[in-house]
């Protein structure tokens, strides 16, 4: 059975300790490799988590880690905008 550690972004436990054998043992690089915490909860959800699999695998005690900061969009865009059909001509 599968176990989903980050669900934003469908990353199993299986998926964290194969790029961990694959030499990616911080958690800065599994981000980025895998996009944990780049999701719509940016982390707040997996990244708890994540430390606790890259201890319990590498031996290694992770400092205390903060969230990473939200990117919300440069400009906000509606959600009416998102859910048109109609397509807005540049011209």
């Amino acid at each position: 059975m599968k176990k989903i550690v980050c669900r934003c972004e469908d990353i199993t436990e299986e998926d964290i300790i194969k790029a961990i054998d694959e030499g990616y043992t911080d958690l800065e690089e599994l981000r980025k490799k895998l996009r944990i915490g780049m999701g719509p909860c940016q982390g707040r959800v997996c990244i708890q988590l994540v430390i606790r699999i890259i201890e319990d695998y590498t031996g290694k005690k992770l400092s205390k880690v903060s969230y990473p900061n939200p990117r919300p969009p440069i400009i906000p865009v509606s959600l009416g905008t998102l859910a048109s059909d109609k397509h807005e001509k540049k011209g």
